[in-house]
């Protein structure tokens, strides 16, 4: 893994702004491979299979990415990030665009010039713990030790949430969520917290996942997507309408088994048709060809089979679409319209 240093919040704005007007696609094109910046492994969104080959749900987005650009998903290569080392390898250009469980917040966005194309995980932050601990609620917590990644939002809403109960507790930090196990496992902390997401898929690797219990708090909102940096708008769109065309194609019911028939000539809706590029130039708008979608959706599937296959419920993460299902079956996704 290539080494990032830590930066302050000063200097990883300042990163950005040196490299804002820099042509992404272009340089993109130029390397023939997509930098995509992910976490340092968590199972069911970016972690290396046997082969060594990168697999999971935020991977599946970058391969996507690489797919509409650049015409093949696995012209990707992958750099490992931390939660304090995310920032300044995005800010610096050491990555194209980062897919790692990054919460969108007000001042990620605007005082470290990042831009969220988009939310991938409606998430919250949970609480997970030993049954044998005897706790069925994060209220019961009071005096608790508590691993805890640092540089993420997670450690301001810790603090919220138990002062905000009047409780106490001692945090324990960790830097990665391989630690966190470790140290959780060990008995260095009696409770583990992060995203929900996160916890599940931590607690699919342990050797007894029922031996441990996720907390029916859920203590923030935890809007998770991938970003670039301020000042490129025309990668910030072909990075937002990518993550777009995947929410698309499933409402409109695109998938992997009919894509190449759908795309194979103009169909009655016309929104798959601009979508699949056999109408408009919707395209050519991006700088791209006519169907850098159609290659984006065929990468991994639409958002619904790339959640299935990566953390659904059917996968040892087993995690509901809740929140992450469509708008028309009572979630939160929704593309814009594609015209």
């Amino acid at each position: 893994m290539k080494k990032t240093v830590t930066l302050g919040a000063l200097t990883v704005a300042a990163l950005a702004a040196g490299a804002a007007g820099a042509a992404t696609l272009d340089d993109v094109k130029a390397r023939g491979e997509l930098k995509c910046g992910v976490s340092t492994g968590l199972a069911g969104f970016s972690a290396p299979d046997a082969n060594n080959v990168w697999q999971g749900f935020d991977v599946a987005y970058c391969r996507a990415l690489a797919a509409a650009v650049l015409g093949d998903p696995m012209k990707v290569a992958f750099t490992q990030t931390t939660g304090q080392t995310r920032f300044t390898a995005l800010a610096s250009g050491e990555i194209d665009v980062l897919a790692r469980n990054t919460t969108w917040t007000f001042s990620r966005d605007v005082d470290l010039k990042f831009e969220f194309i988009g939310v991938n995980y409606y998430d919250g932050q949970g609480f997970i713990a030993p049954k044998s601990l005897g706790v069925a609620s994060a209220k019961e917590l009071d005096g608790a030790t508590v691993c805890i990644q640092t540089g993420t939002t997670t450690e301001l809403n810790l603090a919220d949430f138990f002062r905000a109960n009047n409780i106490s507790y001692e945090p324990v930090p960790i830097e990665t969520n391989a630690e966190a196990q470790q140290q959780y496992l060990a008995g260095a902390c009696d409770v583990y917290t992060t995203d929900a997401s996160g916890l599940a898929a931590t607690r699919a690797t342990f050797e007894n996942p029922s031996d441990h219990v996720i907390l029916p708090e859920i203590i923030s909102k935890e809007p998770l997507g991938p970003l670039v940096r301020h000042g490129d708008s025309e990668w910030g769109d072909i990075a937002r309408w990518t993550l777009n065309a995947l929410i698309a194609a499933e409402e409109y019911g695109v998938t992997s088994a009919n894509i190449a028939e759908l795309s194979s000539a103009p169909t009655n809706n016309p929104e798959i048709n601009r979508l699949l590029g056999t109408e408009g130039e919707l395209g050519a708008m991006l700088g791209l060809d006519a169907e850098w979608a159609k290659r984006a959706i065929m990468a991994g599937g639409n958002y619904g089979e790339i959640f299935e296959k990566n953390i659904g419920e059917a996968t040892p993460i087993g995690l509901s679409r809740g929140l992450n299902a469509q708008w028309t079956e009572g979630g939160l996704l929704y593309s814009p319209p594609f015209r």
